[in-house]
């Protein structure tokens, strides 16, 4: 098994050449003490930039992105007014979906997310627009026909409305391939020395309780492409174990961990168990032995678990999850995302002015 899983993970490094930008739009209804819109980016799963409804203008998240502000302001500028048309315009969309739903009062969740993967060694580029209402997947655009599929059947009706609009679905087809991806070549271009660099996790061994499954739990490391798990006596084991997600943290590094059920581990032989990290590119594995002098409980949280636990940080966490729930993991050249055609030429304007 661990042999098929470094054989996955080695054909995933040798085709490591496409790079991702994602935009995140949520609107919520009906929900206390968030903001009731956010908007977040990332390049290649990195944060570059937060926005939500109490702010004035986003706030990058990268030191390279605060050297492109400080040479280029005026795009920033420009950026910033497209950010806060667009939540107009997406907090409209959002009174359209319930009113295509008819659905009025209670707690409503509207999510969009842009994407586009450029491949830059082919130049290949592929775009998504993909819409989630209330945690389900609703719409998503199909930039080869230039149509919109309904991923839910309350979707339908709008699915029709919207392919009718065929200067809606040019324009999205158009804004994916060509000016969303050269927004995604800029953000390399001035972030590839981070993108492109690799950082080794702090590995900790962890435990609630005595009675509670054992965690050895990575974080810090960079990228993404990474495996996790535990042997006994050299051997890779699967029995009592089990395997989180890859998550990211707040400074864009990553983590993960695999929890080791102890209660059939006889203590004499907690010294024939270790849990092994591989990061891709890196020739050594980070190994821990199981040893109980190592492990810190849930009174003795290590420094680098711990995150400000800030309104911000929640919804950026609440968008990354229900972003995955509704997308399969899956500006114009001077907005930060621009809005799609849209009925009120004002607007249209606004998110769409003359370059």
């Amino acid at each position: 098994m661990k042999n098929l899983l470094l054989l996955l993970l080695l054909c995933h490094v040798s085709s490591s050449v496409k790079h991702s930008l994602r935009g995140y739009q949520m609107v919520f209804s009906g929900v206390p003490n968030i903001p009731d819109y956010v908007a977040v980016a990332n390049v290649d799963g990195v944060p570059l930039s937060y926005y939500d409804g109490s702010m004035t203008t986003p706030e990058p998240r990268q030191d390279w992105i605060r050297k492109l502000i400080k040479e280029e302001p005026q795009l920033w500028e420009r950026i910033t007014q497209s950010a806060v048309d667009y939540q107009q315009f997406f907090k409209a969309q959002t009174d359209s979906f319930r009113q295509h739903l008819n659905q009025t009062g209670g707690v409503h969740i509207h999510q969009q997310i842009v994407s586009c993967d450029w491949d830059d060694e082919t130049e290949k580029v592929d775009g998504l627009v993909r819409y989630g209402y209330n945690g389900e997947d609703f719409l998503t655009f199909d930039a080869e026909t230039e149509t919109w599929i309904a991923d839910n059947p309350q979707a339908e009706i709008i699915k029709q409305e919207w392919d009718g609009n065929k200067a809606n679905n040019e324009f999205w087809k158009n804004f994916l391939i060509n000016e969303f991806s050269a927004w995604l070549k800029m953000f390399w271009t001035y972030g590839k020395s981070l993108l492109q660099r690799t950082a080794l996790p702090s590995v900790s061994l962890l435990q609630k309780s005595p009675s509670s499954p054992l965690s050895c739990h990575a974080t810090g490391f960079y990228p993404d492409r990474a495996m996790m798990f535990w042997r006994k006596d050299g051997e890779e084991i699967h029995e009592d174990v089990e395997l989180g997600e890859i998550l990211p943290n707040h400074d864009g590094s990553f983590q993960m961990s695999v929890d080791l059920n102890l209660s059939s581990v006889p203590p004499e032989d907690w010294r024939r168990y270790d849990c092994v990290f591989h990061l891709s590119g890196v020739k050594d594995d980070i190994v821990t032995t199981l040893d109980k002098a190592v492990i810190k409980t849930n009174m003795e949280k290590p420094s680098d678990m711990t995150v400000p636990i800030t309104a911000a940080v929640i919804v950026l966490a609440l968008i990354l999850i229900a972003a995955t729930g509704f997308v399969i993991y899956k500006k114009k050249t001077a907005q930060c995302p621009p809005s799609p055609p849209d009925s009120s030429s004002e607007l249209s304007e606004k998110l769409n002015p003359e370059t």
